[in-house]
């Protein structure tokens, strides 16, 4: 029975992916810093369908998260990886909180990274394994008002391409997945509530986002946009000036009057 890791796995879309990975009888490993959430879930999945579940709480915004992650894990082998842990925020840049911003970068950035470089080796070894990250549309484009976070999401999106071709022949896949708005708590915890790009009706469902995913990493396809309307927005980049794009995001995150 293969184990899956699934990071931010307490909401959203890791919750999402929780009940797909636990409908397929995976063994699973979630890892959040809200040790309730992580508990009923759990609870929620054993009930429902008889997952062998296990939980670690560890802040992955912290220095060390992804190192303490790993260490609790010695022992155990990870068949993949959902590297679905990720926070944003909203305003200048001048104006936000540096300590709020660096926490943020290392969760999006440094752990992200961090936990491949930990658990890709033993699956490269053994020649099997797939990893998922989530990035964002805006990994495509920078973002006004949302600097550090759309450029943390472009990181995602350059690790993966680039680590997918690395992995070229060894039985290892790495996709990342894009989605555009989703309706998480992602925009509540951002300070975000109001915005255009949160209004609910335009939010796709996270288990749709997950479903997308799901099956985009199964197959071993390297990038996904859920939407064909977020996939077109996707392409704005190659198609006007970057300074025409960077206008048309901010006039997206400003708040409706």
């Amino acid at each position: 029975m293969p184990t899956v890791l699934i990071t931010g796995a307490s909401s959203g879309i890791g919750k999402a992916f929780t009940e797909l990975f636990a409908k397929q009888q995976y063994r699973i490993i979630l890892a959040s810093r809200d040790e309730g959430k992580l508990n009923q879930l759990a609870a929620e999945m054993q009930q429902q369908y008889g997952t062998q579940t296990r939980i670690v709480a560890v802040d992955l915004a912290q220095q060390d998260g992804a190192k303490l992650l790993y260490e609790r894990l010695q022992g155990t082998r990870i068949d993949i990886l959902i590297n679905n842990a990720g926070s944003g925020s909203f305003g200048y840049l001048h104006e936000l909180d540096a300590r709020s911003e660096q926490q943020m970068l290392q969760l999006n950035v440094q752990s992200l990274s961090q936990l491949m470089m930990l658990i890709l080796p033993d699956m490269v070894r053994r020649g099997s394994g797939r990893i998922l990250n989530v990035g964002s549309t805006t990994s495509f484009y920078p973002c006004p008002l949302s600097a550090n976070y759309s450029a943390s999401k472009a990181f995602v999106l350059s690790l993966t391409e680039a680590v997918a071709r690395e992995l070229d022949g060894t039985g290892v896949s790495i996709t990342a997945l894009c989605p555009g708005g989703t309706g998480t708590a992602f925009f509540q915890a951002a300070q975000m509530e109001g915005l255009k790009v949160a209004d609910p009706k335009a939010l796709m469902s996270p288990d749709k986002v997950a479903q997308i995913g799901y099956k985009a990493l199964m197959r071993g396809q390297v990038v996904v946009v859920p939407g064909m309307q977020n996939w077109l927005l996707t392409q704005a980049p190659r198609l006007f000036p970057r300074r025409f794009v960077t206008r048309i995001t901010r006039s997206v995150l400003e708040r409706k009057r």
